[in-house]
């Protein structure tokens, strides 16, 4: 895709999202269903996602990419989600077990926020990124309510991509060139 097909693909969306800023507003969700047998959570990506060889990450539709159950291109943002759950559900799962809860069954689901006028650069003063993520779990268990609190409140502690986010890591961007074999710091 060149830049004059980009622009034209994107033109009328932030014209839609300049003039009707509500439309810009958008909820990604991921949903992941732990495992009964080991400590795994499977995803539950679209068909076109889940028989891919490879996740390909791409534009989000309401950035002008297309739609992923055609295209299989997910956008960063429900990475983003994926990893959440992914990294929530096995957490939770390496808890239970340690804590002796058996769960039945269990799904993961993480939902999050996003402006899109921010992203496309329609207003400066719109966020980019998330503006809200939530995290639920719905567990088959038999076990008391105080233990489940527990048990949520040691995956909330441990999970390795919850507290990234939440914690705001140190993080440095460079650019690299790429000149013969190797690649070279950028100026």
């Amino acid at each position: 895709m060149d830049s004059t097909t980009l622009r034209n693909i994107q033109a009328p969306l932030k014209d839609l999202y300049k003039t009707t800023p509500s439309s810009a507003l958008l909820t990604l969700t991921s949903t992941g269903t732990l495992s009964s047998t080991s400590i795994a959570c499977t995803l539950n990506s679209g068909p076109a996602i889940s028989s891919a060889k490879a996740k390909i990450a791409g534009l989000h539709p309401a950035a002008g990419g297309s739609d992923p159950q055609i295209s299989g291109e997910l956008c960063s943002g429900d990475m983003l989600l994926e990893a959440l759950v992914a990294c929530a559900g096995v957490t939770l799962k390496a808890v239970a077990t340690a804590m002796e809860v058996d769960i039945r069954e269990g799904q993961v689901r993480a939902e999050g926020d996003l402006d899109f006028r921010g992203t496309m650069g329609v207003d400066r003063s719109a966020p980019v990124g998330f503006v809200a993520i939530r995290l639920e779990f719905a567990l088959d268990t038999e076990a008391e309510a105080g233990k489940v609190e527990k048990l949520v409140q040691l995956t909330e502690r441990y999970c390795v991509v919850l507290q990234t986010i939440r914690q705001t890591p140190t993080i440095s961007v460079r650019s690299l060139r790429k000149e013969g074999l190797g690649l070279t710091a950028g100026e």
